[in-house]
């Protein structure tokens, strides 16, 4: 007699019960993935302002000075430029620091150990060394920051050669991408999106890379092809459920890496569609979205357009202080939805 405790079938062998996904927080995430490398490799420390006992600026390395002492988790001084200094020194040395800045607005500090020192090592020592060093800044605006604590600052980074730069969406991205980064043998930055920091999401509890250099194609659709980066991929995807709803049947792709950059999986996807919609929440002047474009106008692609490639990007001006104008001044699901549409429609 089988009881209801019992969890073999009466008919035939026991079956397991299928485990839901593990959900794991984005931050939550990035100190997983930062948890296993140090784990794993005695090289890898991490360096930052309030990292230590205070567990960081926003919690994201919250224990690990309990689990890897004082020695693996630095606090260091108010000084951007020592600490990225000090994170080249390291990496040189062949250790494998990951630095941790408090807002991506403040590697304007340390811009000279990252563009000229970090970023160039390597090529002018003709490949003898190599600068592993990984440089963690949160950015992004909707926090209520104001304009020095909220910029998107990816295309400072990308134009620099020596440097790659990585913006994960999302809470396995996060952890996966930091991953590959902390193994690379060059300098890596990886800008996380503040808003998503408390999002959740399915995350392997095992090391999973996520390869640098792949663009992830998170829906896939007929009418328009919608590129966006960090927060806007979210927003983007809202966007294209509405969309749908209206009939207008949207891809969204998502690149990762800025650098390097997996053009080729977007110029096929903008042939398949005949439309594309490029979005960013930095200012459209000089943006990233500005390579993406040149790169599908440059390719047989363009052959295939329908449309004008569209850019919707955040205004041109310093991010505000005013919650209304601070959200008024970044692409918001509406607006994605409004420019998608009329991108259809109208051609």
């Amino acid at each position: 007699m089988t009881t209801t405790s019992d969890t073999r079938s009466a008919v035939g062998p026991a079956v397991s019960a299928v485990a839901e996904p593990r959900t794991l927080t984005y931050s939550e995430a990035v100190r997983e993935a930062m948890a296993q490398a140090m784990a794993a490799d005695d090289r890898v420390f991490l360096l930052g302002e309030d990292v230590g006992t205070y567990g960081g600026a926003f919690g994201v390395s919250g224990d690990l000075v309990h689990r890897f002492g004082t020695e693996r988790v630095r606090d260091t001084p108010i000084s951007e430029l020592g600490i990225v200094g000090a994170a080249v020194g390291a990496g040189l040395a062949g250790m494998r620091p990951i630095v941790e800045i408090q807002f991506s607005d403040f590697t304007a500090q340390a811009m000279d150990q990252i563009a000229n020192q970090a970023a160039k090592i390597h090529f002018m020592l003709g490949g003898a060394a190599t600068v592993p060093m990984v440089l963690r800044a949160p950015g992004g605006s909707g926090t209520g920051a104001a304009a020095q604590h909220s910029q998107s600052l990816e295309a400072w980074f990308a134009h620099v050669p020596g440097l790659q730069v990585v913006m994960p969406s999302t809470a396995a991205d996060a952890k996966g991408l930091l991953l590959s980064a902390i193994d690379d043998p060059n300098p890596v930055i990886v800008l996380e999106h503040k808003l998503l920091y408390k999002q959740s999401g399915p995350v392997p509890e095992e090391p999973v890379r996520v390869r640098l250099g792949e663009t992830a194609v998170r829906r896939t659709g007929t009418d328009v092809t919608i590129v966006a980066t960090g927060v806007m991929v979210s927003r983007a995807l809202e966007a294209a459920e509405r969309l749908a709803a209206d009939g207008v049947s949207a891809s969204v792709l998502d690149p990762r890496t800025l650098r390097p950059l997996d053009d080729q999986t977007i110029v096929d996807s903008v042939a398949a569609t005949g439309r594309a919609l490029l979005v960013q929440e930095a200012p459209k002047t000089g943006g990233f979205m500005s390579e993406i474009a040149a790169r599908i106008v440059e390719s047989p692609a363009f052959g295939r357009l329908q449309a004008p490639v569209s850019r919707l990007c955040g205004l041109d001006v310093p991010i505000p202080y005013a919650p209304q104008l601070e959200q008024a001044a970044v692409p918001q699901v509406d607006d994605i939805v409004t420019k998608a549409a009329e991108l259809v429609r109208r051609w």
